[in-house]
C-alpha cells in the first residue's frame, strides 16, 4: 500500500510539491505564533514569577519615568518575609514595542551572581565586578549585535566594555545588559545618582506574596515617592499588556494557519481522487476492499501533510534557535525560543490535520459507483 500511494504522489509531482510547501510555511509560521506564545507563558508564570515582587514607582509604566529612592531598600528589608532587597536601575534604548530592544539593568554584581541563573560562556565575573564601565550581555543581544568579550559597545549616552557574554535557563534574561548599579546611576545625561527604576524583593519560603506587597507599599507611603508593589509574573505582564492583548489575536493566526494546511490538503486529495476515479473503480473491481481503498487515501493526505509539517516545524526550530528573536516594551522582553514541546506540537498537528483532510476524498474514493467510474473517458 505504502508504494503504491509513493508511486501516485510521484506521478503528480508538482502538485505534490506545491502542497507540501504550502503545508510546510503554514506549520512555520504556526510554530512561530506558538514560540511567541510560549515566551509570553515562559515570562510571567517563571519560577520566580510568583516568589519575586516589583516594587515600581506608582502610576509609571515605562522605567524612564520610574525614579525611586535607592534607600528604600533598607525600609524594604525591614518588613517581615522579605529575604533579600535588589535595586535595579533600567535604561532601555525604546520604551515601545521593539524586536530590537536593548535593555540594561544595573544591579550590585554580587546579587547579579546569587539571583540571577547566568552561566559566562566568555569572560570572567571578576572583570565585570571590579571595573565600572563593564557589562555582560545575554547572549541573544551579543548574537544580533555581533558583540564579543573585549568589545566596547555604545548605544545612546552609555557606552560600556563587554566583560562577559552570559547564557541563561530562563530565555528572556538573554536578552539583557547587565551592568553595575553605580554605572547606570552615575553615566551622565541620566541624572540618577541615589535612584533606582525599581527594587526586586526575594521573598522567604513561608511568606504571603500579596501581603507582603500590599505591606511594602503601606510603609513607603509616608516616604517621597509613593509605588506600586506587584508580583514579577503580574508587573511583567502588565508592562506588557499590548503585547500580550496582540499576542492573544495571533493566536488565531495560529488556528488560520492549520485551516490553511486543512483547506490545502483536503483540496489536493480531492483533486487527486477525481483525476483517478476510474483508477478506483478498477481497484474495486479486481477486490480492493472500500475501507483499504479509504486507507489508501487516508495515507496520501497524511503523507503531504506530514512531509510539509515536519519540514515547516524543522525549518522553524532551526530559524528559532540560531535567530535570537525577541521583541519587547517597557524594558521587558519575550524571547523566541524553539521548545520540544513545540516540535512535538507541530508535529502531531501536521498528523491530525492530515487525517482529517483526506477523510472526504477518502469516503469518495471507497464509495465510487463502479459502473458509472468505468464508464468515464
Amino acid at each position: 500500500m505504502f508504494t503504491y500511494v509513493l508511486k501516485t504522489l510521484w506521478r503528480h509531482r508538482t502538485r505534490t510539491l506545491l502542497t507540501v510547501t504550502g503545508a510546510a510555511v503554514a506549520m512555520f509560521v504556526f510554530c512561530f505564533v506558538g514560540s511567541v506564545q510560549e515566551g509570553l507563558h515562559r515570562l510571567t508564570t517563571g519560577s520566580d514569577a510568583d516568589r519575586s515582587l516589583i516594587v515600581f514607582q506608582e502610576n509609571r509604566f515605562c522605567p524612564t519615568t520610574s525614579r525611586l529612592p535607592e534607600d528604600y531598600s533598607r525600609k524594604i528589608k525591614e518588613i517581615s518575609g522579605v529575604r533579600d532587597v535588589m535595586p535595579i536601575q533600567v535604561w532601555t534604548n525604546n520604551c515601545r514595542a521593539s524586536l530590537d530592544i536593548v535593555v540594561f539593568n544595573g544591579a550590585d554584581p554580587q546579587q547579579i551572581k546569587s539571583t540571577r541563573p547566568l552561566t559566562l560562556t566568555e569572560g570572567n565575573w571578576e572583570s565585570f565586578a571590579k571595573q565600572r564601565d563593564a557589562a555582560i550581555v545575554g547572549r541573544n543581544v551579543a548574537q544580533r549585535r555581533g558583540l564579543k568579550t573585549g568589545d566596547q559597545f555604545s548605544i545612546g549616552d552609555i557606552s560600556v566594555k563587554v566583560a562577559g557574554v552570559f547564557s541563561s535557563t530562563v530565555p528572556s534574561e538573554e536578552n539583557l545588559i547587565y551592568t553595575s548599579l553605580a554605572f547606570l546611576q552615575y553615566t551622565r545625561g541620566l541624572d540618577a545618582a541615589g535612584l533606582v527604576t525599581q527594587h526586586e524583593v526575594l521573598l522567604t519560603d513561608d511568606a504571603d506574596p500579596d501581603q507582603v506587597a500590599s505591606e511594602i507599599d503601606a510603609t513607603l507611603r509616608a516616604g517621597s515617592v509613593a509605588t506600586k508593589t506587584r508580583r514579577k509574573g503580574a508587573f511583567q505582564a502588565s508592562t506588557l499588556s499590548d503585547l500580550v492583548d496582540l499576542i492573544g489575536f495571533a493566536h488565531w493566526l495560529g488556528y488560520a494557519c492549520v485551516g490553511l494546511v486543512l483547506s490545502l490538503v483536503a483540496t489536493t486529495t480531492v483533486m487527486s481522487v477525481q483525476d483517478r476515479i476510474k483508477e478506483y473503480a478498477v481497484l474495486q473491481t479486481i477486490g480492493v476492499r472500500p475501507l483499504r481503498a479509504m486507507r489508501l487515501v487516508l495515507a496520501e493526505s497524511t503523507i503531504l501533510c506530514v512531509v510539509g509539517g515536519i519540514a515547516g516545524t524543522a525549518l522553524a526550530m532551526t530559524a528559532l534557535a540560531i535567530g535570537g528573536f525577541a521583541i519587547g516594551a517597557e524594558g521587558a522582553t519575550i524571547a523566541f525560543r524553539p521548545s520540544i514541546g513545540l516540535a512535538a506540537t507541530g508535529t502531531a498537528v501536521s498528523l491530525v490535520v492530515g487525517v482529517a483532510a483526506g477523510l472526504a476524498p477518502a469516503v469518495q474514493a471507497a464509495t465510487v459507483p463502479i459502473v458509472n467510474a468505468l464508464r468515464q473517458t
